[in-house]
C-alpha cells in the first residue's frame, strides 16, 4: 500500500510543482483525462501532447492525466465503458460478452485483435468513453484547479509567516534589552 501512496504524492507533487497558473496546469490534466476515457490506450499521448500544446495547457498534466487508463485499470473500465455505450445505443450485448471481448485485446495487447472487435463493441467503446469523458473532464479539470490554487495559497502563507517571523525576530535583535 505504500507503494500506491508513493506513487499518488508523486502526482501530486508533480501536478504542484508546475511554474504555470493553475489554469494552465488544470487544462493538460483535463485534456489528458478526455483521450484517456476516449481513446484506445496506446494512441493516447500521441493525441494529448499535440492537444495541450494548440490548446495551452501543461504537457505534463495532459501525460500524466491519460493514465486513467493504465495496466491495472483497463480490465475495469474498459468493460464499464463498452457496456454503457452499448446500452446507450439500445445494444443487447451481455456483460460477459463484452468483457471477453475486452480481456482478449487486453491479453493480446495487439491492434490486430483490437480491429476484430465487432463494430457495435467498437462503437459502444467511442460512445461509452465520451460519456465517461463529460462526467471526468470537469472533475478533472475543477479538481486539479481547486488543488493547485489551495496547495498555492497554503504555501504563500507559510512564506509569509516565516517572514513575518524573521522580521519579528530581526526587530527584536536590535531593540536593547
Amino acid at each position: 500500500m505504500s507503494w500506491i501512496k508513493d506513487k499518488w504524492q508523486g502526482l501530486l507533487n508533480r501536478m504542484v510543482r508546475e511554474k504555470a497558473p493553475p489554469e494552465f496546469t488544470a487544462r493538460g490534466w483535463a485534456i489528458g483525462m478526455f483521450y484517456g476515457c476516449t481513446i484506445p490506450f496506446g494512441f493516447q499521448l500521441l493525441l494529448s501532447i499535440p492537444t495541450a500544446m494548440i490548446m495551452k495547457g501543461s504537457k505534463v498534466g495532459a501525460t500524466l492525466g491519460t493514465f486513467f487508463t493504465n495496466h491495472f485499470t483497463i480490465f475495469i473500465i474498459y468493460p464499464i465503458q463498452c457496456w454503457l455505450g452499448n446500452r446507450l445505443m439500445g445494444g443487447d450485448l451481455s456483460w460477459a460478452a463484452i468483457e471477453g471481448a475486452m480481456r482478449d485485446v487486453v491479453q493480446e495487447r495487439s491492434w490486430q485483435s483490437v480491429l476484430q472487435l465487432t463494430g457495435g463493441l467498437m462503437e459502444s467503446f467511442f460512445l461509452g468513453g465520451v460519456v465517461l469523458a463529460a462526467v471526468l473532464v470537469p472533475l478533472t479539470y475543477y479538481g486539479v484547479l481547486r488543488y493547485v490554487r489551495a496547495h498555492r495559497a497554503r504555501r504563500q502563507g507559510r512564506r509569509a509567516r516565516r517572514q513575518a517571523a524573521r522580521q519579528t525576530a530581526a526587530r527584536n535583535k536590535d531593540v536593547p534589552a
